[in-house]
Parts: C-alpha cells; structure tokens; sequence
C-alpha cells in the first residue's frame, strides 16, 4: 500500500493540496489527473520523495520504481547497467559480489559475504536479469546493437526508452510514471500498454493521451478542489461521474432555492399577521435549507477552431518521387502521393523514421534529395513544429505578439481569441518570456487560428498539452473544413481527425484511403 497522510504544499501562497489523505492499493493502476498547473508533477515527486510536502507523510513500499527525468544522468553507464539500476537491492549485491571477487580475498569472512549476496540475487531474480532487461529494450524500440553502449552515446529520445525500462525492471511493488509516452511511438505505446495491463503491483501514471488512460487505469486520482479525488474506471468513466455530481449539485441547489423562495414568500405575506409560530417555524426552514457551495472547478478546457479564410484549389500538394535522407542513407523509396482539398491525413511511424522531415519537405522548410513538390493554387499553409523552442520572440506581451501576426484584426479579436485558449485577464498580457511548454503550444494555436489557413500542417501538436486541450484540439481538427497533414502518437487525434494515414516503415511510405481505425484493423499499430 501507499499511503498520503495529511499532505500540504503552498507555492506562492497558492494552495496545490491541502491536508490530503488517500491511498493506493496494490493490482490497481491509477491515472493522476488535472489540468497543466494543478500540482500534477509536483504531487508525483512528493510520492517518490524528491520533494517534501509542507505538512503531512508518504509511506511508499519498500522497492517502489520511478522514471527518471534527468535523460543525462547515467552517461556514465552502459545502457544495460542503466536499466538494471531500477532494481537497487539487486544493483548493490552484484556490485559488492564483483569487487569481493575483484579483490581475491578468499577469507571465511568474505566467503560467508558472497553466500548472503547470492541469495539476495537469486530472490531478485537476477540469474535472469539480462535477459529481462534486454526484454524490456526491446519491446520499447532501443535496438540490439546499443543494449552494451555507454548512455552518453544516445540520442535524447532513446535515453527516454531507456529510463522507462529502468522503471520497469525487476518487478517493484509500485511504479510511479510521469508523462511515460512521451517520445515514444504507437507501437511502442501498444507495447507499454499491454506490459502495464499485465502489472499485479501500484501503479500511478501522469499521461495526456487519453486512450492510454482509457486502456491502461482501473481508477484516477483526480487533482482538484485542492485535494485529490479518486473515481473508480477509466477517464472517460472519470469525467462521467465528475460531470453528474456536478449537475446533481446544481439541480440539489435549484430545488432547494425554489423552496427557500416559497417559505419567504409566506413570510412576508403573514409577518405582520396573527401566524407569527408558523412565520417563526419557516424562518428556521430557511436557515436549514441555504444552498451548498458548489466549488468551482479547476479543469478549464480551451475552445479550438480552425476556420479557413480563403479555399485552396481542388489540387493542394503533388509529391512526384520525392527522396530525401541523410549520411545513413534515404529515409524512404521514392514516394508519390497526391494530396487533394479536404483530405485529413494521419502520418505515423516509429521514430527516427522520417516523419518530421517529411513535413518538412511539405512545408518547404527542406529540399529534398530527388523529386519535387508542387504546390496548388492558392494554398494557405500555416504549420507547427514539433519542436518549437524560439517560435515564439521575447519581449512581448502575449496580446502583442498574436497582433503582431495579423496588424489588421482589432484588439478585440486578439482578446477573444487568446481568452478562448485559456488565456483570460492577466494571462492575456502575460509577457512571452515566461510561457510555459503547454502554454507555447496553445499561443501558436492561437496564430493559426487567427490566420484562417487552409493547409494545416502539425507535427506532435499534443505535446505538452494536457488532457482537456488534447480532447480539445481532436475536436477542432475534425470540424476542420481545410486540408490536414498531422503527425502524432496521440490516437483520439488520429481516430477523430484523420480520414487517411500514411505510414512510414522499412523505408518505404504506405498511403492507406480510410480512418484509422481501418488501418488498425487491417494493419495493426
């Protein structure tokens, strides 16, 4: 069991959690939820111990695992060692093993050491570590070949993979996950998904892809009130019972208004009459029947719309045996496709395969190697990058920045827009330099949706969202009239939005005419 008892943390003078008590039982697997702000991270390093509560405990199980966040510190380990660090009883015994063997002492001291430190291998597991570490690489897209490589040698996002099987290694009695998905690829996700379902332990995981919630947790803890709420199901099962307390509350308060102003009305009209008991007796039922205060809530989901200002022509963009690669080689065979007004095409793949580049590509930000792109007659296209880092120029205010892009539009149509996006009263004004990830994200949403294109071209465009902006941002892109070029691991976007998918894998780009539900069914992730 893991146990919160009394926790409290102020930043600020905001409250996050005030003297919140729960627990977390072992065979379950908990979404944390809220929105960006909430005190999700933050509530997760208390419960791993990197961060102390104001007031208040948490009693964990004694081998509870963690993804780390610092992608650079193991650089000094092998891949390997680095995963089979997650399990710290087992890590300690065969280090101490190997340098008693290290040191050829070979006293009775000494040999009774390395008996204890065998036993404690064998109940960890650890003849068959190996083997379960390079399981776990595997099935989350670290190849072969880097399993004995040192950390520092790896990219940014395959360090990612190899501290989430660090967290996953040695069966621990409760594994605490934040934002496990990210970087990782559908087939990936699939995997991880189907590794978590089979868990007997604790889990507590953070996410923003609302499938993977769905398919994965048997309750959420929910952050809000300035407490933690826990709804037994799934997030959909979450937001259900959320939304029928809420009315429930509402309609309570209605009826009990309604009776308040009945009794008030008798007693106004027979105070001054010969019924002064029955007056008196009312006065106490309307003291007893005040409404219940009906916190506000601290989920706020934006309102996302594309519209588009002036229609492309009916041929949009032709690709005509299009290559492009680096020192490795090409990333794919020569691809045509042919992209017509109105199409919603999903482009998927593991990483590394070329999703981004070929995005790219389309939007004229690279050249490619062979072929050539035509563009249609007036084409529109407005695009975000997945990495947006210096997208956005300081020394502005948000207000100003937004104005910037469109001189034209009134100050009221700026206000209207960013307050739509969650950026209400001082946010609107808020200075560049300090936005947030999610925060960015939905500032370039904004710019798009100001500038009434009619291609969008988005690559990653949930990161850094959380999950009402992601349920958001599916339902803005499936009322899109415009064409859609998106790529993303989140699949309530792929499922809503998208009508086409291509599919990037073993060099070669597959162009698949339906939804992607289709493209499961027939192709799997």
């Amino acid at each position: 069991m893991l146990t919160v008892g009394e926790v409290t943390k102020i930043y600020g003078g905001r409250k996050l959690f005030y003297q919140v008590s729960t627990s977390f039982a072992p065979g379950n697997r908990y979404g944390l939820t809220g929105p960006n702000g909430s005190g999700k991270s933050t509530f997760m390093k208390i419960l791993i111990g990197d961060l102390e509560p104001d007031t208040g405990y948490v009693s964990r199980p004694r081998k509870t695992a963690f993804l780390q966040q610092d992608q650079n510190a193991f650089d000094q380990h092998t891949v390997m060692d680095t995963v089979m660090m997650g399990n710290a009883p087992l890590w300690e015994a065969m280090q101490e093993r190997n340098a008693i063997f290290d040191s050829g002492d070979e006293s009775d001291e000494a040999g009774m050491r390395l008996a204890e430190l065998e036993g404690v291998i064998a109940e960890e597991n650890g003849y068959a570590a190996e083997a379960e570490a390079e399981e776990l690489l595997g099935g989350l897209g670290v190849p072969d070949a880097s399993h004995n490589a040192s950390m520092a040698s790896l990219s940014g996002a395959q360090k990612v993979r190899v501290l989430l099987a660090q967290s996953l290694f040695g069966s621990p009695d409760c594994m605490l996950l934040d934002e496990p998905t990210n970087n990782l690829d559908l087939e990936t996700i699939e995997w991880l998904e189907e590794f978590l379902c089979r868990y007997n332990g604790i889990l507590i995981v953070i996410s923003h892809d609302r499938q993977f919630l769905n398919d994965v947790c048997t309750h959420i803890a929910d952050i809000d009130f300035e407490t933690i709420i826990q709804y037994p199901g799934n997030y959909d099962d979450m937001v259900r019972m959320k939304a029928a307390m809420q009315n429930r509350k509402e309609q309570e308060n209605a009826q009990r208004d309604k009776k308040i102003k009945d009794l008030q009305e008798f007693i106004a009209k027979f105070s001054a009459g010969t019924r002064a008991t029955q007056v008196q007796s009312r006065r106490k039922q309307v003291e007893k029947l005040q409404p219940s205060d009906i916190k506000r809530s601290n989920i706020a989901r934006p309102y996302i719309r594309f519209d588009v200002g002036r229609e492309s022509g009916r041929h949009v963009l032709e690709l005509q045996e299009v290559e492009k690669g680096f020192e490795d080689g090409p990333l794919w065979k020569p691809f045509t496709g042919h992209i017509l007004r109105g199409d919603r095409i999903g482009v998927i793949g593991r990483d590394g395969m070329g999703k981004s580049t070929l995005l790219r590509l389309l939007q004229r930000e690279v050249t490619p190697d062979a072929g050539k792109i035509v563009e249609g007659h007036e084409v529109n296209c407005g695009y975000l990058p997945q990495e947006h880092e210096g997208t956005i120029e300081p020394g502005l205010t948000t207000d100003r920045w937004l104005h910037g892009h469109k001189p034209r539009a009134e100050l009221e149509e700026i206000r209207s827009l960013l307050g739509r996006m969650l950026f209400r009263g001082d946010e609107g004004v808020k200075p560049t330099a300090t936005l947030s990830g999610g925060e960015r994200v939905r500032m370039l949403m904004c710019k798009l949706m100001l500038l009434q294109h009619n291609l969008l071209i988005l690559d990653e465009p949930t990161n850094h969202l959380d999950l009402e902006s992601c349920s958001a941002l599916a339902e803005g892109l499936a009322n899109y009239t415009g064409t859609l070029l998106v790529a993303t691991h989140d699949r309530s976007v792929l499922a809503e939005a998208c009508t086409r998918i291509w599919r990037i894998r073993d060099g070669e780009v597959l162009d698949f005419q339906g939804t992607y539900e289709e493209f499961v069914a027939r192709y799997g992730h």
